[in-house]
């Protein structure tokens, strides 16, 4: 790999944020490269719920179906209590579907097949990841970056997307701070293991008199359980597979025999963090490396697989000439704004102060307050400029099918160039909408007047 061979988009990080946004712009003809550290994908089961919004998502992107047969529901959780079932509980709140809103549970998927989903998926669009390629250095000019790797080779790109972590190079060759707090002083650890003794119906909890509780949840599409414990402060824990196997001994009725096998493992403490930027020149973050969540409530993953998601059509549009370079940085303004809530709400979560449920399923994610979002009718009620965009049918086609794919689509009215259809459901309300390529209203109005000076700001390509 040389300077030779440019890129438009060089995306660092095969993780679920950076497959998909490989997916999105392989899907639109960029030219986009996908280089990953390590050897191979990562191989822990550590993100392992995918919110209904990120299904959304994932439809648009042509790997619901691959996900969905990959995981299944989440079970409930069982308490235990020195060997007895005391008591089970559901793990969400239930929220009914309905036309606009097919999806409303999470879906359980171990992160690892996740990521080979993905990576089967941006195979097949004919892009490639290149593995145990590190980035160690990063310059950029007016017309685009080149990275450097460990290996000594380079590659020139227009753009760079930082999609490698919490602790992300690129965000420290860039010089970019990240302010954070520990959301726990306890120490934490995930495992991916088989045992013998358990059912896989319960997500099975085992509560300690010290603070302390150890779980264990079968990984739905797999025969392995997900360990996750809460020891107690102070506690320094052994991550070797003896180790993983006298900590379930310890904390359940179990014994160290009763695992079968230790997959792989981590230890870590919660804490929640933010990047002072998302963006610096032609260089971004995304994912981990822009934020980081405690894992309670299942948010970072998709924060920033929506991240990714938002990135993607932006990007596409600048390079194809169709909108201006300031179209990105909206990315930043949407984005940033979008983490702060969203790492609140896992904090939250993580500290009993909010209920899994319609607070963190993601589908009331908006950007009402977007220079982007522009809604001009003054006494609008119901769906606004910023909203997620329902589903729902209109001439016999549904919504989300009409959506599917990195085009704007308008509803209520036609204007040459741009996909449409007559009319919204009535549960839009009265109006015209044009729904951006992420599934959210970019515009809105009473008749068209004003939608094309928008559009040519945006990238909606309307014939003359």
């Amino acid at each position: 790999m040389d300077t030779a061979n440019a890129r438009d988009v060089l995306v660092v990080g095969a993780g679920p944020t950076g497959l998909t946004l490989g997916i999105d712009l392989a899907r639109q003809g960029v030219d986009a490269l996908v280089v990953e550290r390590g050897e191979h994908l990562f191989p822990g089961s550590r993100g392992k719920g995918i919110q209904p919004r990120t299904q959304e998502v994932f439809d648009d992107l042509g790997v619901l179906d691959a996900i969905r047969a990959a995981g299944g529901r989440y079970p409930n959780r069982m308490i235990w209590k020195n060997g007895e079932r005391i008591g089970e509980q559901p793990m969400f709140e239930t929220l009914d579907a309905d036309d606009g809103t097919p999806c409303t549970e999470p879906l359980m998927i171990p992160q690892w097949r996740t990521q080979e989903v993905l990576y089967a998926r941006l195979t097949r669009l004919g892009s490639e990841v290149a593995f145990g390629h590190e980035v160690t250095a990063l310059t950029q000019d007016g017309q685009g970056v080149t990275a450097r790797f460990a290996d000594g080779t380079a590659v020139r790109a227009r753009y760079v997307v930082a999609a490698d972590g919490g602790r992300s190079a690129v965000r420290q060759a860039l010089g970019v701070g990240m302010a954070g707090e520990t959301v726990d002083p306890a120490p934490f650890v995930v495992a991916d293991l088989r045992l013998t003794g358990l059912d896989r119906d319960h997500w099975h909890a085992f509560p300690g008199d010290d603070g302390s509780v150890l779980g264990l949840c079968p990984l739905a599409g797999t025969e392995d359980f997900q360990l996750a414990a809460r020891l107690p402060v102070g506690t320094r824990p052994d991550l070797s597979p003896g180790g993983i196997r006298e900590l379930v001994a310890h904390y359940t009725h179990l014994g160290a025999a009763d695992v079968t096998e230790v997959r792989w493992a981590s230890g870590f403490r919660p804490r929640a963090a933010l990047a002072d930027r998302f963006r610096v020149g032609r260089v971004f973050l995304a994912g981990d490396a822009a934020h980081v969540h405690s894992p309670a409530g299942a948010q970072g993953l998709n924060t920033s697989v929506q991240d990714a998601y938002n990135l993607g059509w932006k990007l596409g549009a600048v390079l194809r000439a169709e909108a201006p370079d300031a179209l990105l940085d909206t990315y930043e303004e949407e984005r940033r704004a979008n983490a702060v809530a969203m790492l609140e709400l896992s904090t939250g979560v993580h500290r009993g102060e909010v209920r899994r449920g319609k607070a963190t399923v993601q589908l009331g994610v908006g950007y009402r307050e977007s220079s982007l979002s522009v809604d001009t009718r003054p006494e609008a009620e119901g769906l606004r400029a910023g909203d997620r965009a329902p589903d729902g049918t209109v001439a016999g086609v549904r919504l989300f099918d009409a959506f599917r794919g990195p085009h704007w689509t308008l509803l209520g009215a036609t204007l040459p160039g741009l996909p449409s259809l007559p009319a919204p459901p009535r549960s839009y309300g009265p109006g015209v909408f044009l729904v951006r390529p992420d599934g959210y209203v970019g515009w809105a109005g009473d008749t068209t007047e004003g939608l094309r000076a928008y559009a040519e700001r945006t990238g909606a390509v309307i014939a003359p």
